[in-house]
């Protein structure tokens, strides 16, 4: 089972988008049979078999066995992933063109976000180690000390940009984002 997969086809997304397939497949997190899947969901076999053939169809759940109950060959399922990333360009860009590269705007950080996505999406995840970092933090600051900190962070970056910014070695992306941390959701 791979940790993501990444939604390109519309097909997919179509196929995904829909409230008892997510349940169907949530519960194919384990290999399952349909009729395993449907004692727990509280719905008939040949629904569930339904939804499962359709996410099948769709690349997003795969037969990994068989056995035989009472003379009948019944499949045994599991999701091909973990977690299922919708792509942002499904929807594509509404008018157009990105928006100006301002980095400070809210336009630039979404593009960002998509940008990392993507190339996070398409890392080859059969690599046993892939030298990655993940950091996230909260930082305040208050409003009169912003351009301070912009500041810093900026110089900050590019002094590792320039230090590491060679042709040699393994070549690495590094993507900072910096926004309003919302309220407290609880």
């Amino acid at each position: 089972m791979r940790d993501v997969l990444y939604l390109e086809q519309i097909e997919q997304a179509e196929t995904l988008l829909k409230p008892q397939r997510v349940d169907v497949l949530r519960q194919l997190a384990e290999p399952r049979t349909c009729t395993e899947v449907a004692a727990r969901l509280e719905q008939t076999p040949q629904r569930v078999y339904y939804h499962v053939k359709q996410l099948a169809t769709a690349g997003l759940v795969e037969q990994v066995a068989s056995r035989k109950v009472r003379g009948i060959s019944e499949g045994i399922w599991q999701a091909v992933a973990r977690s299922y990333w919708l792509s942002p360009r499904l929807v594509g860009r509404i008018g157009g063109v990105r928006r100006a590269s301002d980095e400070l705007s809210l336009g630039h950080l979404l593009d960002l976000m998509e940008e990392v996505q993507a190339d996070v999406a398409a890392l080859d995840r059969s690599v046993p180690e892939l030298p990655s970092i993940g950091v996230s933090g909260e930082i305040r600051v208050p409003a009169e000390r912003r351009q301070e900190f912009l500041h810093d962070l900026q110089s900050t970056l590019q002094d590792l940009f320039t230090r590491y910014g060679g042709v040699e070695g393994d070549a690495f992306k590094l993507a900072v984002a910096c926004y309003p941390k919302g309220e407290e959701h609880g």
